[in-house]
């Protein structure tokens, strides 16, 4: 097995498909009938989640910061970031949308947001209309989750894989809420190696951009480094050795029955069921993005 991890050091990724680009043009023709925006973050990686250029995007339109995957997270470290945003002066609703009751937070932050709107209109002595309220954030945080939740039932398609969504689409919900629900977004080029290789522990990039055995290695170190319990028992490790990395994976690869003929170890699997761990919800109560990083 080669560790790639040092020549990913040197590099920048470049992912940007042109839906991408299509769709931040989309949105910006669309603006002027936004009346809310809900950006969605993963509560896991709050911080690497967060579009880096969306303030230029969205035009100081009124927004709650919608943080997903509470259920997943490390509540008390994701707490941290949620003050860490409320103190910037963001409205911010942590949820978990495997609850029924998950949105109900959301709506009413919606309602008290656009009450001047409502009430200009009711002034003038129009009916009052349809809130539109536009879904944006990076590949794979629960956007399509989310508006299904909203909605009632399922009118998003769902997939936890990036680049489910492909256009903009008016969907409505059960409530006065009309949502505009896009594809996901990233920004053109990730010069961080940290947010690049958080970003490919959650499955907001695929799989095929970094070399898998750099960000398995990744997430054996975050939880080495902050849930080594979970190490533990998942792994059977007392802590990583990035010097022998060879005799980690050996060690987990046995454990996994990742085994090829010879009695070899198979690496590549290894990879990938400790990707697939994550994605797959088998490891939780977990947050990667730390302020001391």
């Amino acid at each position: 097995m080669v560790n790639e991890e040092k020549s990913f050091q040197k590099s920048s990724i470049n992912w940007y498909p042109g839906h991408m680009a299509k769709t931040k043009r989309l949105i910006n023709e669309k603006s002027k009938l936004i009346d809310v925006v809900y950006e969605v973050i993963d509560a896991r990686i709050p911080n690497s989640s967060k579009i880096k250029d969306i303030d230029d995007l969205l035009k100081n339109k009124p927004r709650i910061l919608i943080m997903t995957k509470k259920d997943l997270c490390d509540l008390e470290v994701t707490l941290k970031w949620k003050k860490y945003y409320e103190e910037k002066g963001y409205i911010v609703a942590l949820v978990d949308l495997t609850q029924n009751n998950s949105v109900n937070e959301i709506i009413n932050l919606t309602h008290k947001l656009t009450k001047n709107v409502q009430d200009k209109r009711e002034e003038k002595g129009l009916i009052k209309r349809d809130i539109k309220a536009l879904v944006i954030g990076i590949p794979n945080v629960g956007k399509s989750t989310l508006i299904n939740r909203m909605a009632g039932r399922k009118v998003a398609a769902v997939g936890n894989t990036p680049g489910v969504t492909k256009n903009l689409n008016w969907l409505k919900t059960s409530s006065d809420i009309l949502l505009l629900d896009t594809p996901g977004i990233l920004w053109p080029k990730l010069d961080k190696q940290e947010v690049a290789l958080n970003l490919a522990s959650f499955t907001a990039i695929p799989r095929d951009i970094l070399p898998v055995d750099s960000v398995a290695i990744h997430i054996l170190n975050k939880l080495d480094k902050y849930y080594n319990n979970i190490l533990k028992e998942r792994y059977g490790l007392d802590y990583i050795d990035n010097d022998d990395i060879e005799m980690v994976y050996e060690k987990i690869g046995r454990r996994l029955g990742a085994i090829i003929s010879g009695g070899e170890i198979d690496y590549d699997r290894v990879s990938k069921n400790i990707l697939e761990d994550i994605k797959n919800e088998r490891i939780k109560g977990i947050t990667f993005d730390r302020f001391d990083d």
